[in-house]
């Protein structure tokens, strides 16, 4: 009797791991090859179904007519579809955002969370030509290796001291800072935070928060000390995004310009905070909140298509 248990568990196993890897199993086949009824195999997936239902793991088997076979399917409510896998690999390879070594790995993952076997495979073959021309970011430097250590900084408010490489001299600064967020715009990931000491910083008055280039940062330290944030003025990575452009910091501004280029929706897609003000025929009139001159970078680059009207520094 505990012979035949130990084989039916040894056999539940070697069906699972089968399931998992996105093998499509016949009841037929797994029958010979135990040489058990197909009862005992139907009993088998109802076993199964029984314990992955009980460990809330998110999946379920399901009987495939077309492949007339039982295969595992993900519950889509947890786990990715392969549209989802599909539009994911591809956000990750046009933001270059890491060295090769850190993204692959990433979207071989994410591709291995579309099943069945033969959707992984369309999805490989979708992305295969975007990951062999992958262009790494010219700098060249680790990202993910201390990302989760800023994470935990920001969460328990934990004050940090950073050795940062800037464009301007000095070339290398020291900083003790008050990391509030971690953001991502253009290439590049970015660490937010307030500065400590501001007696040699440009803008000393400045209330809002300074952005760190995340590949510039040489080293840094998480300290024990902790700042207090009462609630009312946390900082909101969101809101703070729909207003900074290029990530370039500075004062809240509130822009006006007119618009006479093509589409509209790239100008109020480009800046989260626009209102159209007022229409006509020739084009619109748009005000936008903006922190800092990053948004004239923008500006410039749209030619004719835009004459700015007014600035307020706030």
């Amino acid at each position: 009797m505990e012979n035949l248990t130990e084989a039916k568990s040894s056999r539940l196993l070697v069906i699972y791991s089968r399931l998992v890897k996105g093998e499509t199993v016949s009841k037929a086949d797994l029958s010979e090859q135990y040489h058990v009824s197909e009862r005992s195999i139907q009993r088998d997936m109802e076993a199964l179904r029984c314990f992955i239902s009980n460990q809330s793991l998110g999946q379920d088997i399901v009987y495939d007519y077309k492949l007339r076979g039982y295969r595992l399917v993900n519950d889509l409510s947890k786990g990715l579809s392969n549209s989802e896998v599909l539009a994911v690999c591809k956000i990750l390879l046009e933001s270059r955002s890491m060295r090769r070594d850190e993204m692959l790995p990433i979207l071989d993952k994410l591709i291995d969370c579309a099943v069945p076997e033969e959707n992984r495979r369309a999805v490989v073959e979708l992305i295969s030509n975007e990951k062999h021309h992958y262009i790494e970011p010219h700098h060249g430097k680790p990202i993910l290796k201390g990302l989760w250590e800023f994470g935990q900084a920001i969460k328990h408010h934990q004050y940090m001291e950073i050795e940062y490489e800037r464009i301007k001299g000095p070339k290398c600064v020291h900083r003790r800072i008050k990391p509030v967020g971690i953001m991502f715009s253009e290439y590049y990931f970015y660490l937010t935070a307030f500065l400590e000491d501001k007696t040699d910083f440009e803008n000393p008055d400045d209330l809002f928060p300074t952005i760190y280039r995340i590949d510039r940062i040489r080293s840094f330290q998480v300290l024990d000390e902790h700042f207090y944030v009462p609630y009312r003025d946390r900082f909101e990575e969101g809101e703070f995004r729909k207003r900074v452009q290029f990530m370039y910091g500075g004062r809240l501004e509130r822009i006006r310009f007119r618009y006479t280029g093509p589409s509209v929706e790239a100008v109020l897609d480009r800046l989260p905070t626009a209102e159209i003000v007022s229409t006509d025929k020739e084009g619109w009139t748009i005000q936008a909140e903006v922190f800092g001159k990053g948004v004239e970078m923008w500006l410039r680059s749209q030619g004719d298509y835009v004459q700015i009207m007014r600035e307020d520094t706030q």
